[in-house]
């Protein structure tokens, strides 16, 4: 029996990969889950597993090239007498092992990255100002090869070709990795070329000034890559939709006092806390169904209305940035489901074993601004959706109740929501509707269930 190996998807915007190595030949054996290739996009750098055990019959596309997804690269040939369904891939698993190793981590919202150890690669300065920077045209005309992944770091770091063409590259043929570049840039950091003052700087988000009035007493920090990647994405997603921030405040002293009284049993039954996140997401999936034009994204003058309901949830990382793991079919999870997820993917965005698919895909975000004691928010609503909720913190506050025995003031637990979202699509009264009614959810939360 012979299987068709397949180039996997590596992420929903992935749709091609160069291979980069072949780690056997034709004739070879090769086991079940054995690394059998690596390739590369312009996203990550991934070892390929072989999804059966058998010998390698066939290698139909060589080192270099770039191959569609869903393409077969090779063919094997199932050992006889070995019982082995073959694996194919899947969305969820995109035909890859998933299980995160020592040296993977996720380090940003839009991309995943492997950790690397820097090797021994030359540092070289050029001055920019003498040199082409790294595009899509300057390197075609680069007799080196290089990855999507490297070409895509050497434009975000500003690397320019000449730079680029004196890295001696520690891969096959002397190919430049991902490790090198990396490499190289953390030594060019660390020994910057001087620019003029004031030299005037083009950057994909315009122009910008790049001489520094730093006193001698002044710390300079260099964005890392993730801060970086984040800076990009909020500039854009500012650039992009029109932004329009409304604000309610809401009542929340029936679910503190519902959340007090049952956090101890559902401790104790599924070994989990329960916070406030997965009530917010439930009142959020209720009113996007009364309301799904919130569930949309733009593509040019086409709004898509998204059927899933895919919520983001905004996590704080132990260095300081953000990550948006994201809980996909919230609508089909109870109010449990939805605690045991929202744990679990807190717990492993903060330890960098998210896989790439669950950060990825997201139709709304929601973000905690009261975590850090802020009352509320203006979020930045996060490309390509068109509407973001921040809750805030919760405090005590007299307040006039209307009773049958007329007005009374008492002390109550009070929150302000905002919501950021695109005026190209949603307007202010389906905005402040669909505010105010998760407002009314969450005020009319049943107090009587037992989850």
């Amino acid at each position: 029996m012979e299987h068709d190996l397949i180039m996997p998807k590596m992420g929903e915007s992935i749709t091609e990969a160069t291979i980069l190595k072949w780690l056997f030949r034709e004739g070879d054996e090769v086991k079940l889950d054995q690394p059998i290739l690596e390739i590369a996009t312009d996203k990550v750098d991934s070892e390929i597993p072989s999804p059966v055990q058998g010998k390698i019959t066939k290698i139909l596309f060589q080192e270099n090239e770039v191959v569609p997804v869903g393409t077969v690269i090779a063919k094997i040939q199932i050992l006889s007498g070995v019982s082995i369904e073959p694996v194919e891939p899947s969305s969820a698993s995109n035909g890859i092992q998933q299980s995160p190793s020592p040296q993977e981590t996720v380090n940003n919202p839009l991309e995943t990255e492997l950790l690397i150890t820097p090797a021994a690669v030359p540092y070289l300065p050029v001055e920019p100002k003498h040199s082409e920077p790294v595009n899509e045209s300057t390197l075609n005309r680069s007799e080196r090869f290089y990855s999507p992944l490297v070409r895509t770091i050497a434009k975000e770091e500003n690397i320019a070709l000449a730079e680029l063409d004196q890295l001696e590259g520690s891969g096959s043929a002397g190919r430049v990795t991902k490790t090198d570049i990396l490499s190289y840039v953390e030594k060019k950091k660390a020994h910057p070329v001087v620019s003029e003052p004031d030299q005037v700087q083009s950057t994909r988000q315009g122009t910008i000034l790049t001489g520094t009035t730093a006193s001698g007493e002044d710390e300079i920090i260099e964005m890392d890559r993730m801060r970086r990647l984040i800076a990009d994405h909020m500039v854009n997603s500012k650039n992009i939709a029109a932004h329009v921030t409304s604000f309610v405040e809401v009542d929340v002293t029936e679910l503190v006092l519902w959340r007090n009284k049952i956090k101890n049993a559902f401790q104790s039954k599924y070994n989990q806390n329960i916070t406030f996140t997965p009530i917010f997401i439930e009142a959020v999936v209720q009113a996007i169904k009364q309301f799904p034009l919130i569930n949309s994204s733009v593509e040019g003058y086409k709004i898509i209305k998204k059927k899933d309901i895919n919520i983001g949830m905004a996590t704080a990382l132990p260095s300081g940035n953000l990550i948006v793991p994201v809980i996909k079919q919230a609508d089909r999870l109870s109010l449990v489901g939805l605690t045991l997820a929202i744990n679990d993917l807190a717990k492993r965005a903060r330890e960098n074993q998210l896989k790439a698919d669950e950060i990825s895909g997201g139709t709304f975000t929601i973000t905690n601004v009261g975590s850090f004691g802020s009352l509320m928010g203006t979020p930045i609503i996060n490309q390509p959706q068109v509407a973001i909720l921040a809750t805030g913190a919760i405090k005590k506050k007299p307040a006039v109740l209307e009773t049958v025995h007329g007005d009374v003031i008492a002390i109550r637990h009070f929150m302000f929501m905002s919501m950021s979202y695109d005026h190209r699509v949603i307007d202010g009264y389906l905005g402040g509707s669909f505010l105010r009614r998760v407002a009314d959810l969450l005020e009319s939360f049943d107090t009587q269930q037992t989850p």
